[in-house]
């Protein structure tokens, strides 16, 4: 019987290495400092971007990917991507300038991007401020109005050591999807220099609260302070609320790496659950030491007016660097989500990334590693940006990073991340499987399995009352790990709940997943 289905073998040399699937998102050489979102109305379509001017995207969850160059006629692209999706799915990417008429980076960009023709408006800005440097922003929507709003850093002269020299944090709002930007305004009490270090105010990520609060936090010569708004970003506060010293510094030194930051990202938990108003602000630093880089988290229940002692992440022992952090909150439940680059396994410069997990509102972490493999980066020749990101939409959670290739480039990288998909531990059973990915689908789906030894397979769905609808399998196959494309454009089954069963030898498993209806979608 002809078949459609793509079958794609990998052996197996280490069942012991993550369990996550990895994919490599685009090819170009060089790339870093990535973004990535997920689509809060189609967890299929996900936006990823990276250094320099690279733009990426997903219609599938992270399995396959179109790619592209970002070009401004206007005002040029220059780096620090960030993306966002506003409440109809629509993407933005936001970037620092390189203008035909202007100055380098005098003013921060954003770019809409088009479904229909996988293209992007040549955009619009905010920030300008003569020939003052605008740099290191970050974007939010609120999802109950749709505004847009950005905070970043403003250096009077960037990188200039002299005392008159001062770096403020900015703040524009758009109501018109992009369109147009407010005059940006200075929020923070505290200046700081130019140098774009430790004593450089910076690392502004907004949030939202949950009668539409505007909460943001940065790092700098105070430590870590935050503001806030309640008028949608007309007034702020007055004074700075201090959250936490950062010992070490938000610039931190890490062998192997040319610059690394920890400075904090900002989430509120709009989940409605028991931590509901709840904000947090996750972070990296040395307080234990030079030697031993932690992810870190306080958090409010209070709107901002107080803070948890810090709390540690990554719960290796002491002793190891755990760095590049970022975070996300999954506002369909309210579960905390967590990557990072993290040694604990290794006693060099090797690397490999690490999720950590929280449901009980920061209280307690898993921490699970999601590379397959690590890698060694060098500080010779190298630059690794100054994040990594994470999103999560109905758990959906797709992480994204930089990872330095044994032929010595620099490539982005996904994992893919399903909370719904129970992943087997080792086992002595001569067989294990994975819930399909994504799952519930509309299209098409991706089963997965190991084999401990060459084995007779059969694989196939059934319906809700057992009756064998699809056969995907029958056949013998080598030990390994396996997957199975469906493809439903080929097969038509209806939605509903299904169940799919795989059987080897004497072993059987079952799992259930549900075909969607695209009108959902």
């Amino acid at each position: 019987m002809k078949t459609i289905l793509t079958v794609i073998f990998i052996v197996i040399v280490n069942i012991l290495q993550a369990q996550y699937q990895n994919i490599k998102i685009g090819n170009y050489v060089s790339a870093n400092e990535p973004s990535i979102y997920i689509n809060p109305n189609n967890t299929l379509q996900i936006m990823a971007g990276s250094n320099l001017n690279y733009w990426y995207y997903s219609e599938d969850g992270g399995y396959s990917w179109a790619s592209g160059t970002l070009v401004s006629q206007q005002y040029g692209v220059w780096g620090d991507p960030v993306i966002i999706a506003d409440t109809a799915g629509d993407f933005y990417f936001f970037h620092l300038s390189n203008p035909q008429v202007g100055s380098w980076i005098d003013r921060i960009v954003c770019q809409k991007f088009d479904k229909q023709t996988n293209t992007w408006s040549d955009g619009t800005f905010m920030g300008l401020n003569g020939t003052k440097a605008q740099d290191k922003h970050w974007a939010v929507v609120d999802k109950n109005t749709n505004a847009i709003y950005v905070t970043w850093t403003q250096f009077d002269n960037y990188g200039s050591g002299s005392s008159s020299c001062q770096s403020n944090i900015r703040f524009s709002k758009s109501l018109d999807g992009g369109e147009t930007w407010s005059e940006a305004i200075t929020i923070n009490e505290i200046s700081g220099d130019c140098i774009d270090s430790d004593n450089t105010t910076e690392g502004a990520v907004p949030t939202i609260g949950p009668d539409g609060e505007i909460y943001v936090s940065w790092s700098g010569p105070a430590g870590i302070v935050f503001d806030r708004s309640l008028d949608g970003g007309e007034t702020w506060l007055e004074n700075d609320i201090f959250v936490t010293q950062q010992p070490g510094g938000w610039d931190i030194y890490i062998p192997g790496i040319a610059r690394s930051n920890g400075m904090p990202i900002t989430i509120c938990d709009l989940s409605g659950g028991p931590n509901h108003g709840t904000i947090y602000i996750n972070y990296a630093d040395q307080s234990n030491g030079a030697n031993d880089t932690d992810v870190w988290l306080v958090k409010s229940t209070d709107g901002g007016n107080s803070w948890s002692e810090p709390i540690r992440v990554n719960d290796d022992p002491v002793g190891k660097h755990q760095f590049f952090t970022w975070m996300a909150l999954d506002q369909s439940n309210g579960t905390l989500y967590f990557v990072f680059y993290d040694r604990r396994n290794h006693t060099g410069h090797e690397t490999d990334v690490y999720m950590a997990k929280s449901i009980d509102g920061g209280s307690s972490f898993e921490n699970f590693k999601i590379s397959e493999s690590p890698f060694t980066p060098t500080e010779s020749g190298y630059f690794f940006g100054d994040y990594n990101n994470i999103s999560a939409v109905n758990n959906t959670v797709r992480p994204i990073w930089t990872r330095r290739e044994t032929n010595g480039t620099l490539s982005i990288y996904t994992a893919i991340v399903d909370m719904t998909v129970t992943i087997p531990e080792k086992t002595e059973n001569m067989i294990s499987m994975e819930q399909n990915a994504p799952n519930p689908f509309v299209n098409y789906t991706i089963f997965s399995f190991r084999l401990m030894e060459k084995s007779e397979v059969k694989l196939g769905i059934f319906d809700a009352l057992g009756r064998e609808t699809v056969i995907l399998l029958d056949q013998t196959m080598e030990a390994g790990k396996h997957e199975v494309v469906f493809d439903n454009n080929t097969h038509h089954l209806a939605p509903g709940t299904y169940f799919f069963g795989l059987r080897s030898n004497d072993n059987v498993i079952q799992r259930k997943m549900v075909v969607a209806n695209k009108a959902k979608y």
